[in-house]
């Protein structure tokens, strides 16, 4: 898919963006995050290095960053390769993930708080506009604050901790779609449906939205999957 032409030098591939671990686990997060690196690509030290300018240590910090971020996966003798959701995994991953936030949506105290769904739309504002310059960093970041706050009124902090341990363990399985403008262009307008639905104090419309709001994820992370060789 197309990564606008608005990126920054420190997302292009072939730019070096520094020589400290945070920009390199950050330079190699966008690759993975993206679909410029795929699910078993190899990720050789030697070829960090050159690209970054960095010492091995520095590098090997960075793939112990990625690995405990559940984005990469290292082993004894094969070293370190972009991680590779099954697509069973994927269909486990993202049923949790349902569950969750459908729980979440029913804790939620209808009417939502004035304050809170102004939260959400000064949020959105900001992910529109990030969205209309196509800077994917930060639609990334906002889309995570965006959800965070959506369900932060569940009432039940183990609950909100869940729902981020599976938005951040979906995190390599969940950006590729914002990468496609007709997507991305989807998913914004359901944040506003979703504060819409919230303002309405429309329960079942809000559990309609927020599963489907999962799918367009799921499914581009499982095309990509089926397109490299040899995955089922």
């Amino acid at each position: 898919m197309p990564i606008p032409a608005s990126q920054s030098l420190t997302d292009d591939p072939d730019k070096t963006p520094g020589s400290s671990v945070a920009d390199v686990v950050a330079a190699l997060e966008f690759d993975i995050l993206f679909g410029r690196l795929k699910p078993r690509e190899r990720l050789t030290e030697d070829a960090l290095m050159a690209r970054f300018g960095a010492k091995r240590h520095l590098v090997r910090k960075a793939l112990e960053e990625l690995e405990k971020m559940g984005v990469v996966v290292r082993a004894p003798m094969r070293g370190a390769t972009v991680r590779d959701f099954t697509a069973q995994e994927v269909e486990e991953v993202y049923e949790l993930r349902d569950l969750l936030q459908a729980r979440a949506v029913e804790r939620m105290p209808l009417p939502c708080s004035p304050e809170h769904v102004g939260k959400l739309k000064r949020i959105q504002r900001e992910h529109d506009a990030a969205v209309a310059s196509g800077d994917l960093r930060q639609v990334d970041r906002i889309n995570d604050i965006f959800h965070r706050v959506f369900f932060s009124v569940s009432g039940n902090k183990l609950l909100e901790d869940a729902i981020q341990h599976y938005m951040q363990l979906t995190r390599a399985m969940r950006i590729y779609p914002i990468a496609d403008p007709q997507t991305l262009e989807k998913l914004r307008c359901q944040h506003w449906a979703m504060i819409a639905a919230l303002e309405a104090c429309d329960r079942p419309l809000l559990l309609r939205l927020s599963a489907e709001h999962l799918q367009p994820s799921k499914a581009a992370y499982l095309a990509v999957r089926r397109s490299i060789p040899d995955t089922p």
